[in-house]
């Protein structure tokens, strides 16, 4: 087990919430974290980070110098062995809240309990690759095990919320709903016009019409949908071949299929894929439009992103994708898994590039309005609030 232990300046230490992960490393979910640590008021809470693998660079997001990070180092399959560790170390950090995120970290509920934290929250912030649609019995079956451990679940989407209550069987009165937030200040439109480049990018917005996409290139996000798509996109309008071009940026295991896809339906030299990027409010300012392709989400923090730099978004019928993206307001919904009907929304825009302006607008203001971070920080520490008056009342 590594900790890393930041400075502390403060005399009185606030009541401690552990946020337990399985990877501390890039992603939604973790990014998710990064933004309540920060924008939580440092009076209320101190926090830890426990992951049950290893953390990475990515801690440096935090901003905050008081947190401290844990990880387990754990190998693959269940952790029962670390349990014992797990218990001893709750015992002497006395957090008042351990809050476990995904089905891959509930399984520290147990030691938490047997500990003595007076609350337990989960959150399901998303879907498992190998269970993109919710239906593995098997997860569900689970998820039911730790149910008693449990006193307080989060669901990031009303879909993740319905899955809950429907199929794990939670009642709906233990289930709270909060959307993620999106830093607004930072995923920002262009001040003017359309930068001249993007850093790295071959392609100048001034002179394409620039789709794109981020995220961990992996099955479930399915970026082979939106290859495919592009390529039958050119394939009905070849003349789009001078301005329409395709950026997709994330690391992971399907970079390779996405790259020979493209390059056997010889477009690779129309295509931008450089991999993970750190600057992603300035590539997200130099697209004309974002694409989601996903087989299954929680609540995209993507989209607030895209929403929130003033892009159109044409994202997949998935998860909570439809509670963000208005339909023929603020971008499109397409089916999932169906390369044609989003090369439809592909043209569509990029045939009407005054259409996707007035949704990218309009997407903004949705993501000002309903989508922010503040909103998103105030439910958590409502509930953290809630949660624990209820406990010391008992």
């Amino acid at each position: 087990m590594t900790t890393t232990l930041a400075r502390t300046g403060h005399a009185a230490v606030p009541p401690t919430v552990v946020h337990v992960v399985y990877r501390f490393d890039t992603g939604g979910l973790e990014n998710g974290v990064v933004n309540l640590i920060n924008h939580m008021p440092a009076q209320q809470y101190r926090h830890v980070v426990l992951s049950l693998t290893d953390v990475t660079n990515f801690r440096q997001r935090i901003q905050r110098d008081d947190v401290e990070f844990i990880a387990l180092n754990k190998p693959p399959g269940h952790g029962i062995w670390l349990y014992p560790r797990l218990y001893r170390l709750f015992r002497q950090m006395k957090p008042v809240i351990v809050h476990t995120r995904n089905l891959a970290a509930l399984e520290v509920a147990v030691p938490a309990w047997a500990a003595g934290v007076p609350v337990r929250i989960h959150g399901e912030h998303g879907r498992d690759m190998s269970d993109p649609d919710g239906t593995r019995r098997l997860y569900q079956w689970v998820r039911r095990i730790y149910r008693p451990f449990v006193n307080r679940y989060v669901a990031l989407s009303k879909d993740l919320g319905r899955y809950l209550t429907e199929r794990v069987g939670v009642p709906d009165r233990a289930v709270a709903q909060i959307y993620n937030g999106v830093d607004v200040q930072r995923f920002a439109p262009a001040r003017a016009a359309l930068p001249d480049k993007i850093a790295g990018c071959p392609f100048s917005p001034q002179a394409h019409w620039l789709v794109g996409t981020v995220g961990r290139m992996q099955d479930v996000k399915d970026q082979t949908n939106l290859a495919q798509a592009f390529v039958l996109a050119l394939a009905r309008r070849p003349a789009l071949r001078e301005r329409l071009r395709l950026v997709m940026v994330g690391d992971g295991p399907l970079l390779a299929r996405v790259r020979a896809t493209l390059a056997e339906a010889g477009v690779a030299d129309l295509c931008w894929l450089p991999g993970e990027r750190t600057d992603i409010p300035d590539i997200m300012r130099g697209l004309n439009a974002f694409v989601l392709p996903s087989r299954g989400e929680g609540i995209s923090n993507t989209i607030l992103e895209a929403m929130a730099s003033g892009l159109p978004v044409v994202a997949t019928d998935v998860g909570g994708n439809a509670e963000l993206v208005s339909h023929g307001r603020t971008g499109e919904i397409v089916p999932a898994a169906d390369p044609g009907a989003l090369a439809t929304s592909l043209l569509r825009l990029a045939d009407n590039p005054t259409l996707a302006q007035t949704m990218g607008r309009a997407g903004r203001t949705e993501a000002e309005r309903h989508f922010s971070l503040a909103a998103m920080v105030s439910g958590y520490q409502g509930l953290y609030d809630q949660q624990l008056r209820t406990a010391r009342a008992k």
